[in-house]
């Protein structure tokens, strides 16, 4: 049995933040990733990030995940960290976490403080040949370019045209992949236009309102048929589409099932992509030990779900005792102002709408 003050369960975008405002702040962290290496999203991320100087816009995700981790070996001393390892449970009875390192190493933390931070997974689809090998979801096809130098395949035909499936679909082109078409159901783009400008420019097609039907294929892809859809159903004649490789980017879901065992008080809100935990203005759960930050919080950026994870960090922090009444003041009041400017406009609308239903003041005592 280990103990520790603060354990960061996820060590992505918002889990680094909250591990190292955590460790800045004199609290002693464990941070645990099921992945081989820390970074999640940042690591794959080529494309210059958006927002103001205090979310290092201009850079790319994965010098940015460069500087998360420089600073995190100068607090080296203060973290512990565990790659390579998943949580299996949370035991709410005595508040246990029980962990796997490898497949063989099991070990279990008791730790005064928790900040989930799990990230989010794909969601896929149902369609005729789905199981095809061939059909990636578009975190798989960055994840092997991006972190492992490997093309997925020849042409690709891309299911989605949100910033996931628009930046990976020029990601796949500047490394030698065509890319037949982006096939999004919606009447209109849900990325950011200048991703879409992008791949305009050198000729993919974007195909509002229109679906794919079924992989084509016996061993492998070897093409997809798509076809318009109207307000009835699908319409127009069937096309068929020559491919090796079906990328679907249609979403993301939180990954809330150790929010779940915790006990956490759980909605559902349609503008977070699934079941979330309620939250107060600290990041902080219904379980009084418990913060959640990131796509467990909702989906969003990178760069939110960084800010989110300095929040959460700093409310673990100072629950222990670490952090003075006015300094954490000065904290909340600028990182709230940081996700404020993140979440401007009609592009954050749908977020201000989501957070709205599952936000809350302060927790009854």
């Amino acid at each position: 049995m280990k103990t520790t003050e603060v354990l960061v369960i996820g060590g992505g975008p918002a889990g680094l933040s909250a591990a190292l405002e955590a460790a800045s702040r004199g609290s002693q962290v464990t941070l645990v990733d099921s992945d081989l290496q820390l970074g999640g999203q940042l690591i794959k991320q080529t494309h210059k990030f958006f927002g103001s100087e205090d979310e290092r816009a201009g850079t790319r995700g994965y010098k940015i995940g460069e500087l998360l981790f420089k600073e995190l070996e100068g607090l080296k001393d203060c973290i512990d960290v565990h790659v390579n390892t998943t949580v299996l449970g949370y035991y709410k009875e005595d508040g246990v976490v029980s962990l796997s390192r490898g497949e063989e190493d099991y070990f279990r933390i008791k730790p005064e403080r928790i900040v989930m931070s799990t990230g989010a997974m794909e969601r896929l689809i149902p369609f005729p040949k789905n199981d095809l090998p061939g059909v990636y979801g578009a975190g798989a096809v960055q994840t092997l370019m991006n972190v492992y130098g490997v093309t997925p395949g020849k042409r690709v035909l891309m299911i989605g045209a949100g910033n996931i499936g628009l930046i990976v679909s020029y990601q796949l082109m500047q490394a030698g992949v065509d890319v037949a078409a982006v096939v999004e159901f919606m009447p209109k783009i849900g990325g950011y236009w200048v991703h879409a400008a992008k791949i305009r420019r050198l000729g993919v097609p974007i195909l509002l309102r229109h679906t794919i039907v079924e992989a084509l294929g016996e061993d492998v892809v070897s093409g997809a048929v798509i076809q318009a859809v109207g307000d009835k159903g699908l319409e127009g004649d069937p096309v068929r589409i020559d491919c090796d490789i079906i990328c679907l980017a249609v979403g993301l879901t939180p990954t809330a099932e150790l929010l779940w065992q915790a006990g956490c008080d759980m909605q559902f809100v349609p503008e977070l992509c699934g079941y979330v935990p309620r939250r107060d203005a600290h990041m902080r759960t219904s379980q009084s030990h418990i913060w959640v930050a990131g796509d467990a919080a909702g989906i969003e950026e990178a760069s939110s779900a960084m800010v989110e994870g300095r929040l959460a960090g700093l409310g673990a922090a100072r629950s222990l005792g670490h952090v003075k009444d006015s300094d954490y003041d000065a904290g909340l009041a600028s990182y709230w102002q940081r996700l404020s400017h993140l979440r401007a406009g009609e592009v954050g609308e749908k977020i201000r709408s989501g957070l709205e239903k599952c936000s809350c003041d302060a927790w009854e005592v």
